[in-house]
């Protein structure tokens, strides 16, 4: 959603790293670029407008003039102004004191009302609550079927004593909603009401009276994040005809610019409360506003990325699987697999990838991944059998080829796998040694020791050439590094980019929890 105002927001930030200081002319130039893609995001202007004065007000206050890295500090101040126009903190429900908690969904038809309710009473359900379904759209067609299909996929009751298609009371059936709710002790209560096409009358007056039949704790204003400056107009005008207390921002997954989510919060002074980021009824979240700031500036997501982890894994699970990874042994097809499988069911590989830090500078490659991929890498390890999974080096030509046309792949993609698996398992290993370091698990261990009693009885052979091999790098050029030590498990070699500067001592390294 936010894409090309993340690109563009980047780029500007880019040019201010080589500046040691920052002129007055550096800040405006800085500021007139923020505008500009404030603009292209289709943000409203009196949004932009108050934005870029705060961001110029502070910029050319003391917080950047004495601090040791202004640009740095101009991204904090852009950071906590993304924050504050989205709202600053985090808004949670407010509860009824006696239930059932009444929330009533309003806004535009199309703009995803039905399976937003869907979505919020699934999510309601998993924090502990028994949420109720209201079929009160009795205009549009099918919609009563539609919010029928949407509580059976979310295990949530729906309460529809209508036909809907225009045929029932809407104001009616929203009031004796509570009663059923009482009754079958259901603690809040969700109704999904008419939409049309565009501001009405009568539709205005049917919201503003289900509003005053139930008197709702939240009525929340549901808004496509994908139609712009429209946003911000039918916001206003079901704040003057209706009220409500919070936003819900429907389709962030769209290729839309996302103003309206900077928009709507400052225009309307209400909070965006949630937020559905795709089709499926788990793709909804309560919004962090500092959080989408942190994804806009290409500053990754890991909160988020860390609470999606804790719903999928689990905890026993992933602690044995822990202790597998750090040993760098046992580890096998089976278990490569059943972590796949978790992933997977985090969602989409492009959105974990997403909410790393600084993956906007990867889009490309990030974007060209095909979940699919991990489909056809699963189906090679089913079409495996259990001693092919747990060892395997066992796995010849012929049973190469019986894989490839068990998974329907070619038998080279078996092959890669296999390959990719070896290096895995080298890599883990090598990890658990802690590469030598000292500090680092295994770094200080069995692994030291043996490299000591190795080189204690290492014997030098007679032949001149073997011997001229066998040296070690001390003796025949003093400037390199010894085996051992840093370098001892990588063969005095480290992966490119990771080589270490000229003259560098690591025994003076003090790592945590080193004296």
């Amino acid at each position: 959603m936010f894409e090309t105002l993340s690109d563009r927001l980047t780029s500007v930030f880019s040019s201010l790293r080589s500046k040691g200081r920052l002129s007055d002319a550096d800040i405006d130039a800085t500021t007139r670029e923020i505008r500009i893609a404030l603009l292209e995001a289709d943000v409203a202007l009196p949004v932009v407008k108050a934005f870029v004065a705060q961001v110029k007000e502070r910029a050319r206050g003391s917080e950047v003039s004495q601090a040791l890295n202004p640009a740095q500090q101009v991204v904090k101040i852009v950071n906590d102004e993304l924050i504050g126009i989205l709202g600053g903190e985090t808004r949670r429900l407010r509860f009824a004191k006696t239930p059932p908690t009444v929330i009533m969904l309003a806004g535009l038809q199309g703009a995803g009302k039905t399976t937003l309710a869907g979505k919020l009473a699934r999510w309601l359900r998993e924090q502990g609550h028994a949420p109720m379904l209201v079929a009160a759209d009795l205009q549009r067609p099918n919609a009563v079927q539609q919010l029928q299909v949407v509580g059976e996929r979310a295990q949530v009751a729906v309460f529809a004593p209508e036909p809907g298609s225009g045929v029932g009371d809407p104001v009616e059936v929203a009031r004796r909603s509570l009663d059923e709710a009482r009754r079958l002790n259901h603690d809040i209560v969700i109704i999904d009401t008419a939409g049309r096409l565009g501001i009405d009358q009568e539709m205005m007056k049917q919201a503003a009276d289900i509003r005053d039949a139930v008197t709702p704790d939240e009525t929340l204003f549901v808004v496509d994040a994908m139609i712009g400056q429209d946003a911000v107009t039918t916001a206003q005008a079901f704040m003057e005809g209706v009220g409500f207390d919070g936003v819900v921002l429907t389709k962030l997954d769209g290729d839309a610019r996302g103003g309206a989510a900077l928009s709507v919060r400052h225009i309307t002074g209400r909070p965006i409360m949630f937020a559905s980021t795709g089709e499926k009824l788990e793709d909804f979240d309560a919004f962090h506003p500092d959080r989408m700031a942190s994804r806009i500036l290409d500053m990754g997501d890991i909160l988020t990325l860390i609470e999606q982890a804790q719903k999928t894994f689990d905890e026993e699970q992933a602690a044995k699987m822990a202790g597998k990874l750090t040993s760098g042994e046992n580890f096998t097809l089976e278990d490569f697999l059943e972590q796949m499988m978790m992933v997977q069911k985090m969602g989409p590989i492009k959105n974990l990838l997403g909410m790393m830090p600084g993956m906007g500078q990867m889009r490309d490659q990030i974007n060209s991944i095909d979940d699919r991929d991990l489909d056809r890498i699963a189906a090679i390890i089913r079409s495996m059998t259990p001693g092919e999974r747990q060892d395997p080096k066992i796995i010849n030509g012929s049973r190469r080829a019986r894989i490839a046309a068990g998974s329907g792949v070619s038998v080279s993609a078996v092959s890669n796998l296999i390959t990719r698996f070896y290096e895995a398992q080298k890599m883990m290993k090598r990890m658990a040694g802690g590469m030598g370091i000292p500090g680092m698990p295994g770094g200080k261990g069995k692994n030291a020791k043996a490299q000591k009693k190795a080189k204690k009885g290492r014997r030098v052979s007679g032949d001149p050439r073997k011997a001229a091999l066998g040296k070690q790098p001390s003796e025949s050029a003093p400037d390199e590094p010894k085996q051992g030590g840093v370098l001892g498990n990588l063969g005095g070699k480290l992966p490119p980019g990771m080589e270490l500067p000229p003259g560098f001592d690591p025994s003076k390294l003090r790592l945590p929890g080193q004296k």
